[in-house]
């Protein structure tokens, strides 16, 4: 398939997900590129994560304690996944590992496994759980429980969650956040909302909120954007120039010729190998830099 053809494919399906169109219409528009129904199935499996494939760091690994965590945030039961180094450690930075809109799903268990194993807490937190929790399985309708959250509520959960995690036994009491997609939205918005109660955040490619709200923001932030992603660069542009022009502690990297979920190992379609390993170095370095003890 053409480079032409693979991006109008990838476009199509990031119109399914994130505007909530039809699968017979997401079907119908695949099978009009890939020629046939079966194609189009293969096409679609290819873009669509896998929830098995490429698992980096294994759930037993030695290395790691990691553990449900049941917690209240704003009033609200929630339930997560945390992970530690193993063994007595000096005190670390705590890090949220926040999911794209499929909810807490195995690929993002493992992420903060990565995170864990570079020297932090790490928590990744169910934002469905006042749902029921994640679907087990079934994105579509993971997907659908993501749109009808209550937005304002979420962000405030967020924010407690940041609070509890500044306060968890083994850390240093510096809080950052690094999230995926619509996970990378909510980092954006918690450093509007949480003020001086988050230290530094991580977006990859998040949509960003109003140029406005940039001035209430004190973490310093890290944003990733991917250079075929016209849907979330148009917002992310004039969100990097506004906290810019406010003087806030912004870098902004967009990498180009790739698409978005590039860091998405489970995306075969979607997943740029070059890009993601110099995008995680990046990350890992800042929140190094700005979660020392």
């Amino acid at each position: 398939m053409s480079d032409d053809l693979r991006q109008r494919a990838i476009r199509i399906y990031d119109a399914f997900t994130h505007e909530h169109l039809d699968r017979r219409r997401l079907l119908r528009d695949m099978t009009g590129i890939a020629g046939s129904v079966a194609a189009a199935e293969l096409l679609i499996a290819g873009i669509a994560a896998s929830p098995a494939a490429a698992q980096q760091v294994p759930a037993e690994d030695k290395r790691l304690v990691a553990r449900r965590h049941d917690y209240s945030a704003d009033g609200v039961s929630m339930s997560g996944y945390l992970v530690e180094p193993a063994g007595k450690k000096a005190r670390r930075g705590a890090v949220m590992v926040i999911h794209e809109n499929r909810g807490l799903t195995a690929h993002i268990e493992d992420v903060a496994r990565r995170v864990a194993l570079d020297g932090f807490t790490a928590f990744a937190p169910d934002f469905l759980t006042p749902a029921g929790g994640t679907p087990k399985g079934d994105d579509d309708k993971a997907r659908q429980m993501i749109g009808a959250l209550d937005l304002a509520k979420t962000v405030q959960i967020g924010v407690a969650t940041l609070a509890m995690l500044r306060g968890l036994p083994g850390t240093n009491g510096k809080v950052g956040a690094v999230g995926f997609c619509w996970g990378g939205a909510m980092v954006n918005r918690l450093a509007v909302a949480a003020g001086k109660g988050l230290d530094a955040g991580v977006a990859y490619y998040g949509p960003a909120p109003s140029p406005a709200e940039a001035s209430k923001v004190e973490a310093a932030l890290m944003l990733h954007y991917a250079g075929n992603d016209a849907r979330v660069n148009a917002t992310g542009e004039p969100w990097v120039a506004a906290l810019k022009v406010g003087g806030k502690r912004v870098e902004a990297y967009s990498y180009a010729g790739v698409e978005h979920a590039f860091n998405n190992d489970t995306s075969t379609e979607r997943y740029n190998a070059e890009a993601a390993t110099l995008a995680w170095g990046r990350t890992i370095g800042f929140l190094r830099k700005h979660l020392a003890g």
